[in-house]
């Protein structure tokens, strides 16, 4: 009998077989957590002008040098800029415009007297201090200049990135298709919510709990069956459709070795390739891993069908591919903390995944175990979950007050 996958070899597979979406075009309206798909240069400076820093009056350096409090220089002001609306009057040696914040400097001005520090007699302006060229001007491209690169492919499209869009005069952007993803539920016992409940079911949690993580990081559900019966037939007919505008699968339950797990079975008829089977980490050990055999091939995932096994998989193993078929390379984010809780045990061999909530108290952050319990099928150690504490294959014990890593989850 083989040994099961390690973690980092099951990663490995994984990322080795998943491979990068096309791209599509999407406005800055829909572009919103987006991936880019191609690293892109400003076509112009930003600013695209010389404009004021501050409301007051744009003039020429020069003509301040030598100016006092007691003999302050006097400057005739000609016009008023706007934002949006420049002076139109040509400016010589000792004239001034008012200005706003953010409009065009007038030609053959390089600083600006700040409103506060202004004196006006009638329609004249009274400077008491020289200004150096340069005071409160904001040049153009001294934000950014054009050519320079605004955003490499794999970047994440929030509300900075799409305002750096925006500035450059981008409406639209290529983006990473967002990955396609069928979800299948097997098991005779599943009801939907909403139905009543008859002798020995249960509520399905795990589809729209998976839909939910899909959609959290980056993909699309494409299609969603629960209730999938506990028969072969059943089954493969239900993955047979779920391959059919699919990017990846992800089928929760019926992968152990029971009599009635008829997903293994059901993908070999369909001539998948298994690429591992039972997995080093806990919750989650009956996890299959595998590969359609149509053109293009599709990644799968047999989720174990216990709600927190199903969920820990999808954050160590199905999220990351998720992210590589947007091509998003960025690892995920871990931190210390100390624990916070009750004594787990563990045997050696296999990692422990902990659901936590992590929150700051008093300046450092605590890990605290989540629900009543631990085990697989406690749908109770999901809530709050917002952090993941992976116990290494040698720990065989946490306890309350050790330091711990971390792995933070991104809903």
């Amino acid at each position: 009998m083989n040994a099961p996958t390690t973690l980092a070899r099951a990663m490995e597979i994984v990322l080795g077989d998943v491979t990068l979406l096309p791209s599509e075009t999407a406005t800055l309206a829909d572009a919103r957590l987006r991936v880019l798909a191609d690293t892109l240069k400003s076509p112009l400076d930003l600013p695209p002008f010389d404009n004021s820093a501050m409301d007051g009056y744009a003039l020429i350096a020069a003509d301040t040098t030598g100016a006092t409090a007691a003999a302050p220089v006097r400057l005739t002001v000609r016009d008023d800029a706007r934002a949006g609306a420049p002076a139109e009057t040509v400016l010589h040696s000792g004239d001034a415009v008012r200005i706003a914040t953010g409009a065009m400097m007038p030609a053959d001005t390089d600083a600006a007297l700040r409103v506060e520090d202004a004196v006006r007699d009638g329609n004249h302006l009274l400077v008491s201090a020289p200004l150096a060229p340069g005071t409160d001007v904001r040049p153009a491209g001294d934000d950014l200049h054009s050519g320079a690169t605004v955003l490499h492919a794999g970047t994440v499209l929030r509300a900075g990135e799409l305002a750096m869009l925006a500035s450059i005069g981008s409406a639209d952007v290529r983006v990473v298709r967002r990955p396609r993803v069928a979800i299948v539920g097997t098991g005779d016992e599943l009801v939907a919510p909403g139905t009543p409940l008859g002798p020995g079911q249960i509520y399905d949690s795990n589809v729209p709990m998976l839909a939910a993580l899909v959609t959290g990081v980056g993909g699309e559900v494409a299609s969603a069956a629960i209730r999938v019966a506990d028969t072969l037939t059943a089954t493969v007919a239900a993955l047979e459709a779920a391959l059919v505008d699919a990017d990846l699968v992800l089928i929760s339950g019926g992968v152990s070795k029971g009599a009635h797990d008829h997903v293994k079975p059901a993908l070999k008829q369909l001539g998948a390739e298994q690429r591992f089977w039972q997995l080093a980490v806990r919750p989650g050990h009956p996890t299959w891993f595998g590969m359609s055999s149509a053109h293009p091939r599709v990644p799968i995932f047999g989720l174990p069908g216990n709600p927190a096994s199903s969920y820990v998989v999808f954050h160590m193993l199905a999220a990351p591919a998720i992210r590589a078929m947007l091509g998003i390379a960025a690892p995920p984010l871990e931190t210390e903390a100390t624990y916070r809780g009750a004594t787990q045990h563990k045997r050696a061999g296999f990692i422990q995944v902990v659901r936590c909530t992590v929150s700051n108290e008093g300046g450092k952050l605590v890990a605290r175990p989540t629900g009543q319990h631990q085990r697989s099928h406690a749908v109770s150690s999901l809530t709050g979950t917002n952090g993941l504490v992976l116990l290494s294959s040698t720990t065989v014990a946490l306890a309350d007050g050790d330091a711990v890593t971390v792995r933070l989850l991104d809903h």
